[in-house]
């Protein structure tokens, strides 16, 4: 059963695009990530600052191994050391993740 990760960041207006900036640029270490399924991150579309990046797994054990793996350590460093570069902080106010097991799925019929 996949297992998805929200990450739910406060982002204030004025810091939406940078923040797009910077995923746009980001090292994209997850995609070769055993078990990794899909990456979104959804733009707030209104009454909210909250942002959502959607990670799917193939499971919870995958997961933890990303979190824990030297490739994500090496991604979050990149990022981190490329905006204190530019003599910018983080982007978001506030985060915190959200779990959940995929109980169903559909996509479009043919």
């Amino acid at each position: 059963m996949s297992v998805v990760k929200i990450n739910v960041l406060t982002v204030p207006a004025d810091l939406r695009e940078e923040l797009e900036k910077r995923f746009s640029k980001r090292a994209g270490m997850v995609e070769s990530a055993d078990g990794f399924e899909w990456f979104e991150l959804l733009r707030p579309v209104e009454g909210t600052e909250r942002y959502l990046v959607y990670t799917r797994w193939r499971s919870e054990e995958d997961f933890q191994k990303w979190q824990s793996s030297q490739a994500f350590a090496r991604g979050h460093a990149q990022a981190a050391a490329s905006a204190a570069a530019q003599g910018q902080g983080p982007a978001a106010s506030g985060s915190e993740v959200w779990t959940f097991e995929v109980a169903e799925t559909a996509g479009p019929k043919a």
